[in-house]
């Protein structure tokens, strides 16, 4: 990254405008949030060590300090080779921009950074599964790595959808960022009484009603089966380095993401 990196938008939940800058760091820094706006300039490292909660998005905090609904950003940094970057941000969540990870790759281009292959860690030498019913997410064993996500709604506008992406193959900018955030137009009340969506609409979220969206055209047949994927990179994203393997997820969440990132992290202290 040549040049500070400058962003500003609304949080999803909180509905705050906060505004984000992105500046280079040393090699071996890793990336972490600053929370500027509260004394003391608390740092937040994107760890896995660091999540706090996962309802409807994830959560990272350090003592008092928190950062919500850091996934879209933190993938984006992944996916385009910014493994070391000092995060400030003036409020309590990243900002939702458009519901997907474009416009923060747009930024990181701006701010001179040529899109590589998404860096690998060490190869998974044994499969990893976390279950929850019949949602699960896995990391298997696999000379490249690949990710593979399957989701299955009651409603038949999204149904049952699956996608499947080699980032050695197919740039992320092109096939996995633009994919927005979605929600369901009978869970908006409820969610918005529990102090939830405070920022979003529809210029920010994909909206269905059972049979029918109600802020089209999709930029993907699938978006979002490709959302559910940009948010599970931006979980496991907090590896630090993503291993290598092929991860494989059906109806899955955040907690489950997070829960299979602590599985590898475990795995890999004990390993050293």
């Amino acid at each position: 990254m040549k040049e500070t990196i400058k962003v500003s938008g609304i949080g999803l939940h909180s509905g705050a405008t906060t505004q984000v800058k992105i500046f280079p760091t040393n090699s071996g820094e890793g990336r972490y949030f600053v929370r500027v706006d509260l004394p003391e300039k608390p740092i937040i490292q994107a760890r896995v060590e660091s999540v706090h909660q996962t309802t409807l998005s994830t959560q990272l905090g350090h003592t008092e300090a928190k950062v919500r609904t850091v996934e879209h950003l933190l993938a984006a940094l992944t996916a385009m080779g910014v493994e070391n970057a000092r995060i400030e941000i003036d409020g309590p969540e990243v900002p939702l921009l458009d519901g997907s990870a474009q416009e923060w790759v747009q930024a990181i281009i701006k701010g001179g950074i040529t899109p590589s292959p998404l860096p690998l860690g060490s190869p998974i030498l044994e499969p990893i599964w976390v279950i929850d019913g019949d949602a699960f997410v896995a990391a298997l064993p696999a000379s490249e790595t690949r990710f593979t996500y399957g989701v299955d709604y009651p409603y038949p506008i999204i149904g049952k959808q699956w996608h499947s992406w080699n980032p050695a193959l197919e740039p992320f900018e092109e096939t996995i960022a633009p994919a927005r955030t979605f929600g369901f137009a009978d869970q908006i009340e409820q969610l918005k009484k529990a102090g939830l969506i405070k920022g979003g609409n529809l210029e920010n979220a994909l909206v269905c009603e059972q049979d029918k969206w109600l802020n089209p055209p999709l930029r993907f047949e699938n978006e979002p089966v490709r959302h559910k994927m940009l948010d599970l990179i931006g979980d496991l994203s907090l590896l630090g380095t993503i291993p290598q393997a092929h991860f494989l997820a059906y109806k899955a969440s955040h907690k489950l993401h997070i829960q299979l990132a602590k599985a590898i992290d475990n795995l890999e202290n004990h390993k050293s």
